[in-house]
């Protein structure tokens, strides 16, 4: 498609959707229409050698001959655990290079997370380790952990309450930011507008349940074995969630194939319904998310777009 530069007022356009409605091929293909670079808002997608497992879909960044830089995408080694205050960090370092280049940013991703950290520029902080309160919280049972964070902030996914380490780690965060406000800094000015890809619920589950047969049958597991070979500890992984928690469990002897697949398709159906219900509450807190028909085809989805980029 005919190359142009950053348009409609729009500095920055995001395209997001709960897990399997195809956000990184839209999101190239935007890009590639505009011009325009994209910035991952992935969790997990910042690791390296994390590919099939988060759903990376690289090729789809070929577009017309061509790859479209993306940016926040295999920066992490995996066994590092990334955040969301250097998620926002690099993603405005990424945004500002991207805006100097006079180019358009199309930022993709699931993770509601980071995409609301980004558009409502949270002013978070590097939060060091508090050693008191950490023991503090080893006394508190899982389900007090999980009612003390649900209380600083609202809850992302499951691996933020199921992980004892990493529910401790988010409520030392929400803690320590909420005793620093007056250190955080200021962000620049910019416009956005956001664009989320909706399945009927049914239709989403058939094609998770699709997508897991594929890219189990794809080398999903050796990439799960690499990674242990690597020298990365089991509850390293086990830490990432979703795939790499159950197809751990799995190679380890913890589970059965038949298990894992049960355990790990149900997991992924609850989370495309949290990643939903995090986009439901962005729109009551005052987000306009508009919705684009996941059935059409790509080119539709993007006169789609330029429509609503025009109006």
């Amino acid at each position: 498609m005919k190359q142009q530069n950053k348009t409609n007022g729009y500095d920055l356009i995001v395209i997001t959707g709960p897990t399997a409605t195809g956000k990184t091929r839209l999101a190239a293909e935007l890009a590639d229409m505009m011009g325009g670079e994209v910035i991952g808002a992935d969790s997990r997608q910042v690791y390296k050698g994390m590919d099939i497992g988060t759903g990376k879909d690289l090729a789809d960044y070929l577009v017309n001959g061509r790859i479209v830089p993306v940016h926040l995408v295999d920066m992490a080694e995996p066994g590092y655990e990334f955040n969301v205050f250097e998620f926002q960090d690099h993603f405005f370092k990424a945004f500002e290079y991207i805006r100097k280049l006079g180019k358009q940013a199309v930022m993709c991703g699931g993770t509601g997370l980071y995409i609301e950290a980004a558009l409502a520029k949270y002013r978070l902080l590097k939060v060091p380790e508090n050693t008191k309160l950490r023991k503090e919280l080893e006394l508190l049972s899982q389900d007090e952990l999980v009612s003390k964070l649900e209380k600083l902030r609202p809850l992302h996914n499951t691996t933020d309450t199921t992980e004892r380490k990493r529910l401790i780690r988010a409520i030392e965060i929400e803690t320590y930011n909420d005793k620093h406000q007056a250190e955080r800094k200021d962000f620049p000015e910019f416009s956005y507008i956001i664009f989320a890809i909706d399945f009927p619920r049914e239709e989403i589950r058939s094609r998770i349940t699709e997508r897991l047969k594929t890219r189990l049958e794809t080398g999903m597991i050796t990439e799960v074995q690499e990674l242990l070979k690597s020298g990365l500890k089991p509850e390293q992984l086990i830490f990432y969630g979703l795939e790499y928690k159950y197809i751990t469990k799995y190679i380890t002897g913890e589970i059965s194939y038949n298990e894992m697949f049960s355990k790990l398709n149900t997991a992924i159906h609850q989370f495309a319904k949290r990643q939903m219900t995090w986009f439901r509450r962005m729109e009551r807190n005052g987000f306009k998310i508009h919705w684009i028909d996941g059935s059409l085809d790509y080119k539709e989805k993007l006169l789609q777009i330029n429509q609503t980029l025009q109006k």
